[in-house]
C-alpha cells in the first residue's frame, strides 16, 4: 500500500474512514481532555491537514469539548476517532488498520501527563494466554472487532 493511502475505523466496523494524501505530524497528547476523551493516560494523533479525508462508511458522533474542538468518535462502539481543531483535523492512531508505521514524534500537554506513564515499559510483560485465570475464556474466545481492512476492494487496481 502506498505511503499516501491510509484506512482504519471503529472498533465496530459501523465508521470507516480514507486518507488520501501525506500524514502529517504525529504526536501524544497528555492533556485531560484527550485523557478523558480517550479513556486513557494519553491520546496518540496523527494530522490529516494536507489529506483528503473521506468517511465511505457511517457517520461518527462528535462531542464539542471545549469552545476550539470536537471529539469525533463511533456513536455505536464509542472508539475515539478525531481531533477537530481550527487548524485542521487528526484521527487517533489506533484506529488505524496499519498503525504500526505512524509514529509520534513529540509529546504534547506534558503539565498533566501522568506520573506513571514513564514507567510502563519497565513493567513485566507477558503474552495474553499467559493468564492462567483468564485462559479459560480466551481459548474460546470469538472476537467481533471490525477487521483491519476495508471489506470491499480498495484501493481500486489502478491505484495499487
Amino acid at each position: 500500500m502506498a505511503d499516501d493511502f491510509h484506512t482504519g475505523g471503529c472498533q465496530c466496523g459501523a465508521v470507516r474512514f480514507r486518507v488520501e494524501g501525506k500524514l502529517g505530524d504525529a504526536s501524544v497528547c497528555h492533556c485531560r481532555m484527550c485523557q478523558k476523551a480517550s479513556g486513557n493516560f494519553y491520546l496518540p494523533l496523527v494530522s490529516v491537514r494536507g489529506a483528503k479525508v473521506s468517511w465511505p462508511r457511517g457517520e461518527r458522533k462528535r462531542f464539542q469539548s471545549s469552545n476550539a474542538v470536537w471529539r469525533g468518535f463511533c456513536g455505536d462502539c464509542g472508539t475515539p476517532l478525531t481531533f477537530e481543531a481550527p487548524d485542521g483535523i487528526a484521527l487517533a492512531i489506533a484506529a488505524f488498520d496499519r498503525p504500526e508505521g505512524i509514529t509520534p514524534t513529540i509529546q504534547w500537554g506534558t503539565e498533566a501527563k501522568l506520573p506513571y506513564v514513564d514507567h510502563v515499559p519497565s513493567l513485566p510483560g507477558e503474552e495474553t494466554m499467559a493468564d492462567v485465570d483468564a485462559a479459560s475464556y480466551l481459548a474460546h474466545l470469538e472476537s467481533y472487532q471490525h477487521p483491519d481492512h476495508d471489506t470491499e476492494t480498495w484501493p481500486p487496481e489502478e491505484k495499487r
